[in-house]
């Protein structure tokens, strides 16, 4: 694609980035077959093509409306595009630019400003989260059904084992997912302890940062980057082997940490060397002897939900699903398991009616093959399924968390 991008923009190193890759789009078109919004609403303006155009106008100095802002809110950001595109066009990336020149230049209505500025005060914090998350509960019993539907009810974590291996890895504890369903971290560590690992957290580290950059609010993300940097970093000085994911959308993002901190002079060098050391947790059971978790007795027969961050943004397709066939799990084959779930991080809050439309869709694709339990690999496709499915919903590492 030939472009002409203002010398404005040019003098920015997102304005470069952004010049590389229209540059490798060849117009083909093969992106629109696997976009979930494209195939929802029949708009090429509702499909990667077409907001890569949009940018492409954007950044040539064309006029931004409300119209090229709701084109790009309505992109999941779930990178199946990414996948099929055979021009290696860096999609998600290219989108993130685009929406935060958006968010610049065209002024949102009050009602959407504050709605994006609550949930940046609140899901990346635990505490408060949790604690909103806490009160929801306790009401749970008296909401109506369709917001008593979006609370999950509490869950218990179970004993977390002490440090006693001379292998040691951290966990990121996340936001979100320490109030929601902490029984996956506490059933990571049991699981890794089985194998010889022991996993810890990092008191200090929190929110990924994935919630701001999606909203535009970047030097927001950064920071908490630079945070996680920083409570990491004497840990990884003492040795240690990893560090783990157990949301796939948390691990995508610190994967990256090394391109987004690139330009720091102060945490480009560490945020490079954290990302090479994160792992999704099926990449560390992957490497692993899984003998000592092979138990006698029941395999449920399972769905398995992979997650956009997991098998588009990660590329770790069919890892999940190989590890729990290897263990004696029935996983079922899912027809359309590329496509998104709608969860999306806060995609779901801001795009109710398409969220719902893409949950409903993935839900009836899992529950074909009847199966007995659905397994994810994220925290938010988790909730977001188990908030309209009859079938439980679990983070898939909970399934080996045998006694």
């Amino acid at each position: 694609m030939q472009t002409s991008l203002t010398a404005e923009i040019l003098e920015t190193p997102a304005g470069r980035a952004a010049d590389r890759i229209l540059r490798s789009c060849v117009h083909c078109g093969f992106c629109t077959a696997t976009c979930p919004t494209y195939q929802l609403l029949g708009d090429e303006l509702d499909g990667p093509r077409g907001r890569i155009y949009l940018i492409k106008q954007m950044l040539e100095g064309q006029p931004v409306t409300a119209e090229t802002q709701l084109h790009l809110d309505r992109c999941l950001t779930c990178r199946a595009c990414e996948t099929t595109c055979p021009s290696g066009v860096q999609y998600g990336q290219l989108v993130d630019i685009g929406r935060g020149i958006v968010e610049q230049r065209v002024p949102r209505p009050l009602r959407q400003r504050l709605v994006r500025r609550a949930l940046r005060l609140l899901i990346p914090h635990a505490r408060r989260f949790g604690a909103l998350l806490r009160v929801g509960q306790a009401l749970r019993p008296a909401l109506p059904a369709g917001l008593r539907a979006k609370v999950p009810a509490r869950q218990k974590a179970g004993d977390w084992p002490a440090p006693r291996h001379a292998r040691r890895m951290l966990v990121l504890a996340g936001c979100a997912q320490s109030s929601a369903t902490p029984n996956t971290n506490a059933a990571a560590a049991r699981v890794l302890d089985r194998l010889g690992i022991s996993l810890t957290v990092a008191p200090e580290a929190g929110c990924c940062g994935a919630l701001s950059l999606h909203l535009s609010a970047e030097d927001e993300a950064l920071d908490y980057m630079r945070r996680n940097v920083d409570a990491w970093w004497p840990h990884i000085e003492q040795g240690i082997d990893a560090i783990v994911m157990t949301a796939s959308g948390c691990g995508v993002l610190v994967k990256d940490y090394g391109r987004l901190l690139q330009d720091d002079p102060a945490y480009a060098a560490k945020a490079e060397r954290i990302s090479a050391l994160t792992r999704d947790l099926s990449e560390v059971l992957a490497a692993e002897d899984l003998s000592p978790l092979r138990v006698a007795g029941h395999r449920p027969r399972i769905a398995f939900h992979a997650p956009c961050t997991l098998q588009h943004g990660q590329r770790l397709t069919g890892v999940v699903e190989a590890l729990l066939s290897g263990l004696g799990f029935e996983v079922t084959e899912v027809a359309d398991g590329h496509l998104c779930c709608g969860s999306a991080g806060t995609y779901s809050i801001l795009q109710p009616e398409l969220s719902k439309q893409l949950r409903d869709n993935k839900l009836a694709r899992l529950q074909e093959t009847e199966p007995e339990l659905i397994v994810t690999a994220n925290v938010g496709c988790q909730l977001h399924l188990q908030s309209a499915s009859e079938i439980p919903v679990k983070h898939w590492i909970e399934l080996l968390d045998a006694p």
